[in-house]
Formats: C-alpha cells, sequence, structure tokens
C-alpha cells in the first residue's frame, strides 16, 4: 500500500490521505487513533486481497460495534451514517503476451461502510486503475458496475448462467465470483446489460480491460499472505513447553511451538533463523545464542527455549526464556515474524519496543532499515525516540537498504475531538521533514527545563 485515506472512521472525521512507504512509522501521543489506523490497514487489506468480509474485533484490535467505530462527536444525530476509506497501491499486470516485462500500474481500491446489525459491513467497492474500473454497489440490492474508456455499463441483478435471479442481498460478492458474472454477462448474446454512457454494448476488449484490472488484487492462496498484527504486550514465557498444534495469534503465544516444530521437522530452515535471531540479538545485547532443548528425542516430548550471553572469554550457560530479562521474551515474537523465511508481506507492529532498553530499541530501527522494501512492508506505531532516531542516522549513513522515500513518519496530532494526521518525511541527512510545530514540542520543552532556560 502506497497510501491510505479515511473519512468518518475513529477519530477521523474529515477525509484525509497518509503516505505509507516501506517502513512506516506511526508517532504521537496516546489514544490518538494508531491503533485505529493499523485496524483499518489489516481490514483493507483483507477485504482487498481475500474478499473477506473485515471483522473489526479480531484480536488485536477490538474497535467494536459500528456504533464505536463510526465517528461521533457526542451530540444527538452526530455520529457518521457511513464510513470511508481507500487505498492506493502499485501493482504489476500480467502481461498480454509471456514474452513481455509485467508493467507497473498505479490501482485504487475504495470501500464505504454501513451499518448491518451492529457491525459495519461494506456497501460499497470500487477498483479502478488507468481509465478501467469496476464497482460493486451492495444497498437495498446489488448492483455491478464497469466500465473503460469506450464507456460505461450496468450489470443487471442476475445470473444468466442460470437464467434466473438470484437473491445477493444477504452475502458480500467478490470481486472473484463477480468476474465470472461479468464473463457470464459477455457470452450471453441476450443479456440485458444497460449503457450509462458511450458505446451501446461494450466489446471484447472491455471486458478483457476490466479482467486484467481485477487480476492486480489477486494473490495466491496462502496463509503467509494475510497481515500480521502483533499485540502491545506479548505472552508471558513458560518454563516448560508441551508440544500441541498451533495458529499464529497476535501474543506470540504459538512461537515457542513453531520454533520447535522447524528445529525438530526442519534444521536448515532452523539454522537459518537461528543465526538470524542470535544476529540481532548480539547487535542488541539480548543474547548471543539462542536454542530448544528437548526432553526426549521425539517431537511430542517437552520442550524449552533457552538463550546464552556470552563473555569475553566465557560462553556463559545456558538460561531458561523465563530466567532472563523480560525483553528477551517479548522480542522474540516480534523478531520470529520478522526473520522467518515464509515472513508476511505486510506486518502491523505495536509498541515492539516494549520492555526494552534504549540500546535494543536503536537496533530494532536498525533491523528495520534492513528488512523493509518492496516485499515486506511494515507499519510500526512506536513511542521509542531511540528507535526513530536510529532509522534517520541509517537513512543519513546510507547503512540499510532504505533510501529517504523509503520510510514515512505519520504524526498523529489530536485536535478537539478530531485527529489530524501528518505525514513527514526524511531527506538524505536524516532530517523530519514536513513537520508541525507539535511535533516533538515535548521533548524540546523537556530540554529547556533541563537546561534551566
Amino acid at each position: 500500500m502506497d497510501e491510505i485515506t479515511l473519512r468518518n472512521f475513529r477519530c477521523f472525521r474529515d477525509e484525509q490521505t497518509a503516505r505509507l512507504a516501506p517502513l512506516t512509522l506511526l508517532v504521537g501521543e496516546n489514544s490518538t487513533g494508531k491503533t485505529s489506523f493499523m485496524a483499518m490497514v489489516r481490514a483493507l487489506w483483507e477485504l482487498a486481497f481475500h474478499d473477506q468480509i473485515p471483522d473489526f474485533k479480531d484480536p488485536p484490535y477490538d474497535l467494536g460495534s459500528f456504533d464505536e467505530i463510526a465517528h461521533h462527536r457526542g451530540a444527538r444525530g452526530s455520529r457518521a451514517e457511513e464510513i470511508f476509506a481507500a487505498f492506493k497501491t502499485l501493482r504489476c499486470a500480467p502481461p498480454r503476451k509471456r514474452t513481455e516485462p509485467e508493467p507497473s500500474q498505479t490501482v485504487e481500491y475504495r470501500a464505504t461502510f454501513r451499518k448491518r446489525g451492529t457491525a459495519p459491513f461494506p456497501v460499497d467497492l470500487r477498483l479502478s486503475g488507468g481509465q478501467s474500473w469496476v464497482q460493486y454497489q451492495f444497498r437495498d440490492r446489488l448492483w455491478t458496475r464497469f466500465g473503460t474508456e469506450r464507456g460505461s455499463w450496468k450489470v443487471p441483478d442476475h445470473d444468466p448462467s442460470r437464467g434466473q435471479r438470484v437473491d445477493r442481498t444477504r452475502e458480500l460478492v467478490p470481486f472473484s465470483s463477480a468476474l465470472r458474472m461479468l464473463q457470464a454477462v459477455e457470452s450471453d448474446e441476450d443479456n440485458q446489460l444497460e449503457t450509462i454512457e458511450g458505446k451501446r454494448r461494450p466489446g471484447r476488449d472491455d471486458y478483457l480491460k476490466v479482467w486484467r484490472l481485477s487480476q492486480l488484487m489477486r494473490t495466491p492462496d496462502s496463509n503467509r499472505l494475510w497481515p500480521y498484527a502483533s499485540a502491545p504486550v506479548r505472552s508471558v514465557p513458560r518454563r516448560t513447553y508441551d508440544p500441541r498444534p498451533f495458529e499464529d495469534d497476535p501474543e506470540g503465544e504459538y512461537v515457542p511451538m513453531y520454533l520447535a516444530n522447524i528445529f525438530f521437522h526442519d534444521p536448515d530452515e532452523w539454522n537459518v533463523l537461528k543465526v538470524r535471531l542470535e544476529a540481532f540479538g548480539r547487535e542488541s545485547g539480548l543474547f548471543d545464542e539462542i536454542a530448544i532443548r528437548s526432553f526426549g528425542k521425539k517431537d511430542s516430548e517437552p520442550f524449552q527455549v533457552q538463550v546464552r550471553k556470552y563473555a569475553r572469554t566465557l560462553k556463559g550457560p545456558m538460561r531458561n526464556l523465563i530466567d532472563v530479562g523480560y525483553g528477551v521474551s517479548q522480542t522474540i515474537p516480534v523478531l520470529t515474524e520478522l526473520l522467518r523465511e515464509d515472513c508476511s508481506p505486510i506486518l502491523l507492529l505495536q509498541q515492539p519496543e516494549v520492555h526494552l532498553h534504549p540500546s535494543a530499541q536503536a537496533a530494532l530501527g536498525s533491523l528495520f532499515c534492513n528488512l523493509a522494501g518492496p516485499k515486506r512492508q511494515l507499519v510500526v506505531e512506536t513511542h521509542s525516540d531511540h528507535l526513530l532516531d536510529r532509522v534517520r542516522m541509517e537513512i543519513r549513513d546510507g547503512a540499510g537498504t532504505l533510501g529517504p522515500d523509503d520510510v514515512s513518519v505519520l504524526f498523529f496530532e489530536r485536535c478537539e475531538l478530531d485527529v489530524q494526521i501528518h505525514s513527514l518525511r526524511i531527506d538524505k541527512d536524516g532530517n523530519v521533514l514536513g513537520a508541525p510545530d507539535t511535533y516533538r514540542s515535548f521533548f524540546l520543552e523537556e530540554t529547556t527545563r533541563s537546561l534551566g532556560l
């Protein structure tokens, strides 16, 4: 995602657009909408790339019902009736021929939510790119519209392949299903397409352009392509773990089982991940070695997660994860998600610096600069100046893989009952550009006071 637009969503009343980058840092005071912002990023991803109606109560974000999510100023009748969100992204289109390179195209995805029952429900979805677009309005009934530079048309609310009307008022029609419907309409010479403007009937090329546009949002069927969203407080370590089936969770409860699983069943992957974890452990000063200690030869036996710190001449003893600083156990779930080979393409991290010493917080900033890129987008909510300053220095020194345009700093500023998002940039010298006067005003005031000025 390259930018996201919000209106009437939680504390964001007026329509505003925020720039996203391979590495995006969310900064600002508590309760200024940073977590809500991340929740909408995940919701749009699920809706656009997986055709799934987002549940705004899914952990780690529980935003409540529509009445809690729609912007409300407190007065009677002031609650918004619709929530709007959109994003733009640069996608590679499928080439017309195998010998052609994959062309890039900016695509915009727009969604409007209204109240259905107690939850937000997407009633208007529009995908556009270039001069092609397709739109599904889902209010009293379903209306499907599509268009190109030659004109625009409305598809009747029935399924020509079955020859009968169908009730779609209770379910979301994903883009893939709607495309099949368009294909059926195209093959039906007697279809009753309504021309909105332009040519009386669409041609083969019009259908092809809409189909190619929709393909930009298709992703392979893989769970790892879902966003990973971490909770601000991770799971408490245990002295001993009993192997059991696991699923990814925001608190990282599954991580010890995941580590043990690849330790037993995929030694090559374990060795790669172990090297990566230990490299950050040494850089941050948290640990020098990590290991799985099994109490048997089978993967069904209990196990422990252990770490070790080195001295100048001694390695030191292996210690149970529960016996070392809390920062280690709180960081390992985030590190595992970042460093595993099948990492998610977008990670939404809440306060990854929790319980870390400033030097380790700074090391996280360096790690983010080395990992973020075109295939791995990081959106990080942080209250750490040490992390942010390290990112600025990495950009200035050219130490990481990111350039100035690859980092976005979003400053969330409270403006009475609303919140304004300021999209800040970092230049090649590591300076923050476009910041309002209120940005870092607290730190300037504290510095002035400490100097007795």
